[in-house]
């Protein structure tokens, strides 16, 4: 029985070894699948890594142009709604041998506009009417308030 027992005994030893032996072959087998698996996932991976950022390039290049474009029409929208310079002007109302500037009737209108309890600050348009042969000024603020000063 002793040798039975011993037979049986190498017959496992033997059936292990072989169980082993197949399962490194298994896993040789499935490593060697797993990193061509893993290879041809890189290789695709980088091909299409490639294709977003040539696409990403062209976005941005197109995104690059209309930002121009827009920039343009803006600096020319900008340019015709510049307001254009107005022409410095001085007036002067000399009658019989006395002068007054139109500066100065300015002044005597905000004067006068600031003590009937104005603001200066409330004033948008001014229209003068000058009366020398009355030595007055006559004027209309706003479009609506009007009254008169001395020359």
């Amino acid at each position: 029985m002793a040798t039975k027992k011993s037979v049986n005994s190498t017959k496992n030893k033997v059936d292990t070894t072989k169980a082993k032996e197949s399962v490194k072959k298994a896993v040789a087998d499935v490593k060697e699948v797993a990193e061509a698996a893993i290879d041809k996932a890189a290789a695709e991976v980088k091909v299409v890594a490639k294709d977003v950022a040539k696409d990403a390039k062209k976005t941005a290049s197109d995104v690059a142009d209309k930002v121009a474009v827009e920039t343009k029409e803006v600096v020319k929208k900008v340019k015709t709604a510049a307001p254009k310079k107005e022409i410095k002007t001085t007036l002067c109302v000399q009658y019989f041998g006395k002068e007054v500037a139109e500066k100065d009737m300015i002044a005597s209108v905000k004067k006068a506009w600031t003590k009937a309890g104005n603001k200066v600050a409330d004033i948008k348009t001014i229209d003068l009417y000058v009366k020398p042969e009355e030595m007055a000024v006559y004027y209309v603020i706003n479009g609506s308030e009007s009254g008169k000063v001395e020359l």
